[in-house]
């Protein structure tokens, strides 16, 4: 499903020939064809702004249930700036931030993490060490979007994604998937930690092995502490069926919410997929619960 010039392009068939092929809709014509497909459920594929908010809205009208999370819950998580106060109101610790505008000056001592506030994937995402580079930084930061995030930088101990999917009306936490990370080279996160381009040009997500990424043994202390912190996000955020956080462990151990990534493919290689079949989960089985779920 495209948007194209204010036109709806939504084949009767989801093979690549038919998409193709499609003739413009109108609004109207697009919701004709949806309603005629008596469609029992959407898996939302579109991991876009407006495929997260207003094609999922779009459903919400037709009554056509789906996978995943409402769009007002997608904006709010879209939104770095709103998803933390939400999630500090729950008792999540945070890092101390403020929101800025091009032109403001940020006021957090150093060093601070700089991010757009709606961008994906750490694009734009600096870190600043020094006065010096603060302007450069800024600049990096708003090439992405109109409001920056500025945050106090806690110091590295580890980085852990925490997913949790609702199972027969119960929060189950997954096992946690740990990234690899170092002090001095590699303090945060960054762009090319996340993706790559091949020799065609194609995106490659890069941490998609046990190098890079792996999954944390259970009975890792810090386990329980995320686990919490979770639940507790998923519920202030107001988020259904499944959830997945980022989250910063202080060399004290004590867990920072980062942000909220409320999206899975389903494939073999999505992150909440992989977390699944560490639990001892089949893919088919998360997969049922998930349908169950949006049907429920």
């Amino acid at each position: 499903m495209q948007l194209l010039d204010r036109q709806w392009r939504f084949p009767t068939s989801l093979s690549p020939e038919a998409i193709a092929a499609a003739d413009p809709m109108s609004l109207g014509e697009a919701v004709q064809v949806l309603t005629a497909l008596k469609i029992d459920v959407m898996l939302p594929q579109m991991f876009c702004i407006p495929g997260m908010t207003y094609y999922r809205a779009l459903f919400d009208l037709l009554k056509i249930p789906y996978v995943g999370n409402t769009p007002d819950v997608m904006a709010l998580t879209a939104n770095k700036a709103k998803a933390k106060a939400v999630v500090a109101a729950s008792g999540v610790s945070v890092p101390q931030g403020e929101l800025l505008r091009p032109g403001n000056c940020p006021q957090i001592a150093l060093p601070a993490v700089i991010k757009p506030v709606d961008a994906d994937n750490s694009l734009g995402v600096v870190l600043v060490r020094n006065s010096s580079d603060w302007e450069t930084a800024l600049q990096t930061a708003f090439a992405y979007s109109d409001e920056v995030l500025v945050e106090t930088f806690i110091e590295l101990g580890r980085e852990v994604r925490c997913g949790v999917i609702v199972r027969d009306g119960e929060l189950v936490c997954l096992p946690l998937q740990e990234y690899r990370m170092d002090r001095d080279k590699q303090p945060i996160r960054s762009y090319e930690n996340k993706l790559s381009q091949d020799e065609d040009g194609g995106l490659i997500k890069v941490a998609k092995d046990n190098i890079d990424a792996w999954i944390v043994d259970p009975s890792d202390p810090i386990t329980e502490r995320v686990w919490d912190a979770a639940k507790k996000c998923h519920i202030a955020l107001g988020c259904q069926h499944y959830s997945l956080f980022d989250f910063r462990i202080a060399p004290s151990g004590q867990p920072w919410f980062l942000e909220a990534g409320l999206y899975c493919s389903f494939a073999e290689k999505s992150v909440i997929s992989a977390m699944t079949k560490a639990s001892g989960t089949s893919l088919e089985t998360l997969f049922q619960t998930m349908l169950n779920n949006a049907l429920g």
